[in-house]
């Protein structure tokens, strides 16, 4: 379930839907033309945070196109502005609270603009509270569980003329729902959400109240629509959950999700498969012997460390230590030579002394990532860890991730010196845009830029690494063999 006290007003909670969602979808697409005088409607959507978000966004897009919006980039244009929101740290929440007051001014010019905020931390009842007190211009809110009622929460707002506050209950919460319409961001790259939800209450981390309980999607519907994007020409294509690899438990059948993976890579076509994230503590040999072993499945592991102390291990709740990290990391790479690993890695969490973080910068020197994503500690009202004493100061926090990030340069940087001379299939996503280069990646997500036309946009190409600059690769197109 999500935060204890569910409801902003519990006055204000709606019913299940009375009709089924294609009655609101058409019900708004009415009413929007009516106040458009036949125009098209354009909607505007903003995603922070992580890729589940962005999943979740596409979600709300699908269903905005049904209803007949089309989309804008340009808030002035917009008739429909919605926020999906990320509640893992402060920083990504005062954005939030940021960006949707300079929204102020725009209704107050454009009083018929509809403002909504959604996701995960409205999820958060001290959230939610301040957007209803704050904010009295924004006329839906909904947190994570109820995006499948998003239709009928929108045809409320335009036929009640009211503010609208929906975070479901304990049914939605271990509810899932099928058959939503996507509209993706893009032609290579896609997301398919296995899972949702996490167990794991990590001390420092606030999904599981969020985010719910761990819930599985039954492996024929993520088969049917992994296939449909093979189909569709998509290359590239990432399993999502909060903590994918404990995928299955919960099914009336279980089903590990090695088991699952084996199943997406028989699928034939031309493509990657990805996933994320995984929790170290859920990481088995047997998922390094199915990478391994599989045809499409990418070597390259993104496998979240936080810390090189076991200290600091314990007190986050993670459930392993520094040695079986280690071990795992070991067997990993004797089983897939050449595995690129990337990791997640805490600073400064509470208590944390110099030699515990000694411990993580020799961690991060054994195991040498391809990079790693760097954060300092960031407490979040709810979770066990932000009533912990926290001693060290923020200045040597910032000095702490300061050394961490300098000492990750330089094993990138003699990771990168070392491709000089290789050759690989990478997979062209787009141009830089600074140099005007095609920007493309391995199979081990590295970045490399190199000249070419658009021919190989969405494609693959062979690129042989003529060059590294820190830790960015340049390459040279080669012909296919």
């Amino acid at each position: 379930m999500a935060l204890a006290e569910r409801s902003v007003k519990s006055a204000r909670r709606l019913p299940a839907a009375r009709h089924p969602r294609e009655f609101y979808v058409k019900r708004v697409a009415e009413i929007m033309a009516v106040r458009k005088r036949g125009g098209v409607p354009l909607a505007l959507v903003r995603t922070y945070g992580c890729q589940q978000n962005v999943s979740d966004s596409e979600k709300l897009k699908g269903l905005l196109a049904q209803m007949g919006f089309s989309f804008t980039d340009d808030a002035e244009r917009a008739d429909f502005i919605l926020f999906n929101t990320c509640a893992v740290r402060g920083h990504a929440e005062n954005r939030v609270f940021g960006n949707v007051g300079a929204l102020k001014d725009l209704k107050r010019r454009h009083p018929s603009l509809i403002v909504a905020v959604c996701g995960c931390m409205m999820e958060e009842k001290s959230a939610s509270q301040r957007i209803e007190s704050k904010f009295p211009f924004v006329s839906l809110v909904f947190g994570t569980h109820v995006l499948h009622r998003f239709p009928q929460l929108l045809w409320t707002v335009l036929t009640d003329s009211r503010r609208v506050f929906e975070r479901g209950d304990e049914q939605e919460d271990a509810h899932i729902v099928e058959g939503l319409p996507v509209r993706r961001g893009g032609r290579v790259k896609a997301f398919v959400t296995a899972m949702y939800g996490c167990n794991n209450f990590c001390s420092y981390c606030i999904v599981p109240y969020v985010r719910g309980r761990e819930r599985s999607r039954e492996p024929d519907a993520v088969l049917r629509e992994f296939r449909g994007l093979v189909q569709a020409g998509y290359k590239d294509i990432t399993l999502l959950g909060q903590n994918v690899n404990s995928y299955g438990k919960n099914l009336r059948e279980p089903v590990s999700f090695s088991a699952l993976l084996r199943r997406l890579d028989a699928v034939e076509g031309d493509y990657r498969l990805r996933f994320m994230t995984s929790h170290p503590k859920d990481a088995t040999r047997e998922l390094i012997d199915t990478i391994a072993a599989g045809r499409h499945l990418c070597r390259h592991l993104h496998l979240p460390v936080q810390s090189g102390s076991d200290r600091v291990l314990r007190a986050m709740n993670r459930g392993y230590t520094r040695e079986k990290y280690l071990a795992f990391v070991e067997y990993a790479r004797k089983k897939i030579p050449g595995l690129s690993l990337t990791s997640d890695i805490i600073v400064g969490f509470p208590g944390e002394t110099e030699e515990e973080f000694r411990e993580t910068l020799d961690l991060i020197r054994r195991v040498k990532f391809t990079s790693l994503f760097t954060f300092i500690y960031s407490p979040r009202e709810g979770t066990r860890a932000a009533a912990l004493p926290d001693p060290v100061p923020a200045e040597e926090k910032t000095r702490r991730l300061q050394r961490l990030c300098a000492e990750q340069e330089k094993i990138a940087a003699a990771r990168c010196a070392g491709e000089v001379g290789r050759t690989y299939r990478v997979l062209v996503e787009g141009r830089n845009p600074r140099t005007g280069l095609l920007c493309g990646r391995t199979e081990g997500n590295e970045i490399v830029n190199f000249p070419g036309g658009d021919g190989l946009l969405g494609r693959f190409a062979q690129v042989r690494v003529v060059s590294a600059q820190g830790w960015v690769l340049r390459g040279e197109a080669v012909p296919d063999r």
